[in-house]
């Protein structure tokens, strides 16, 4: 085992950097976002707005976010993954600067509407840099990386408290500003020219016509579920999913999203389970704080404390995901983690017939932190791993978008159950059996995430060699010192 260690000792610094690149655009979109979803009330009421006109400056972010996510891989071919990064960082800096300077609640939402539209790629950029320059190495990558990530959330409300109290509403945004200027710099300095690896496509007008207000549909709908319009946005967003695949089949690799990435042996397993897990850690953090809240009387303030082991138990398995993952095999990891999830569930059951137990939530958070993040950075290097390096920036458009649809479609499903078996009525007994089921259907979702993880391939050398043809993105990444 010693071999593999100096190895990975040994990447460049070139790597680092690129990676330092990489975090920061995905910190800053996360603080960005965090800051104003705490920020709503005050918002609100400093721009004279009400709280259902002004919560679409986070709800048109995350649409429009949605809207531009299938853009990816087309731009990436087009202009370069330099170039690319450069646009989007100046685009969200002067997007950012134009919110701090919003005259309304109007021109702040079409603004903030601007500011997702460049926004948007950042997440899949930085995956593709990291899974470039990283190849094999990707799980050691991406675990470092994402300690600071996990920090946006924490840092978001922090800097939301310290601005309101001791400056203006506008600097939510213009703090972004020397983030961003310090962004476009290092990417000028440390990103390598890939321009001249672009290889140009026509673009998919009906592809792109079809997806992106498929997609932005299906997140209204889901999230509006219980409206009448909500159900009518997630049928005709289903209508647009579905003509959108016919078509894609169509076209092969002149679609916007080649799904022939799907016909192979690795990527659509580690597709699925990147749906899932996203699913699974969206509807948990919807389901687990609710019943604190509703079915145990602990208010919100002591409910997020009560939930900080889960992050805790992210951060510990984060820095040691890449020496596991080569050690152990991606299958193994990704199992254990699957396994300790669903494992952290069950106690869950015991709490809902028996009453709060502090030591055992507080464990069983712990321990599902660590089972969750143990699943999704070598599910993402299996998946990375198995394509061709030239296929790459479609390979991160489509993870990225699978991982977007498993958010709100598992929630919605959770949510709606648990509606259904509470059935109106507030009566601890029933409100707690209500809990008791929608915790059952969250471990059969946990136990469908484990046998999908059962079926990745056993290491990053063996998903690289089922790549169909050509030399795997694991064998030869790219340059760096270029």
């Amino acid at each position: 085992m010693a071999e593999p260690r100096t190895e990975s000792a040994r990447l460049p610094a070139s790597v680092w950097k690129i990676t330092a690149v990489a975090v920061l655009g995905s910190l800053l979109a996360q603080i960005d976002a965090t800051v104003v979803n705490v920020s709503l009330s005050s918002l609100a009421t400093e721009l004279h707005s009400s709280l259902a006109v002004i919560q679409w400056v986070t709800s048109g972010y995350l649409f429009a976010l949605a809207l531009v996510l299938p853009l990816n891989a087309w731009l990436v071919h087009r202009i370069g993954a330099k170039s690319l990064y450069l646009w989007c960082f100046s685009a969200f800096t002067i997007c950012s600067a134009l919110c701090g300077l919003a005259w309304s609640a109007n021109a702040l939402i079409f603004f903030r509407i601007l500011q997702g539209m460049s926004g948007g790629l950042l997440a899949p950029m930085a995956q593709l840099m990291m899974a470039r320059a990283g190849g094999k190495h990707m799980a050691r990558l991406m675990g470092y990386a994402a300690l600071p990530i996990l920090a946006g959330p924490i840092l978001g409300p922090i800097l939301a408290g310290l601005i309101l109290q001791h400056a203006s509403w506008r600097w939510l945004f213009l703090v972004n500003l020397p983030v961003g200027l310090l962004a476009i710099v290092l990417c000028l300095l440390f990103l390598p020219n890939d321009r001249a690896e672009t290889t140009p496509r026509a673009f998919d007008f009906l592809g792109f016509a079809l997806l992106a207000p498929g997609l932005v549909l299906f997140l209204y709908g889901a999230d509006h579920v219980r409206e009448h319009l909500g159900v009518d946005c997630l049928g005709i967003a289903a209508v647009f999913l579905i003509l959108f695949v016919i078509t894609a089949r169509r076209k092969g690799d002149r679609a916007l999203v080649n799904l022939g990435l799907f016909k192979r042996r690795v990527f659509p397993v580690s597709a699925i389970t990147q749906f899932l897990q996203n699913g699974i850690v969206f509807a948990s953090q919807m389901l687990i704080p609710f019943f604190l809240i509703r079915a145990c009387g602990r208010t919100p303030s002591a409910t997020g404390w009560l939930l900080a082991p889960l992050g805790v138990g992210m951060l510990c398995i984060y820095p040691s995901l890449g020496a596991l993952t080569q050690r152990f095999g991606i299958r193994r990891i990704a199992v254990a983690g699957a396994l300790l999830s669903l494992m952290s569930t069950v106690p869950f059951l015991y709490l809902t017939t028996h009453g709060l137990l502090i030591v055992l939530l507080e464990l069983a958070l712990f321990l599902r932190g660590i089972g969750q993040g143990a699943i999704g950075i070598p599910s993402v290097t299996a998946a990375y791993a198995s394509v061709r390096a030239q296929e790459l920036p479609m390979a991160a458009t489509t993870l990225n978008i699978a991982q977007r649809l498993g958010g709100p479609t598992l929630t919605t499903i959770c949510a709606t159950f648990l509606a259904w078996r509470m059935n109106a009525t507030s009566s601890s007994p029933t409100l707690m059996n209500a809990f008791t089921a929608a915790f059952v259907l969250l471990c059969g979702l946990h136990i469908s995430l484990l046998l999908v993880a059962l079926r990745l391939p056993v290491s990053v050398e063996t998903a690289a060699e089922r790549c169909d043809e050509g030399q795997a993105t694991v064998a030869r990444p790219i340059s760096v010192d270029s």
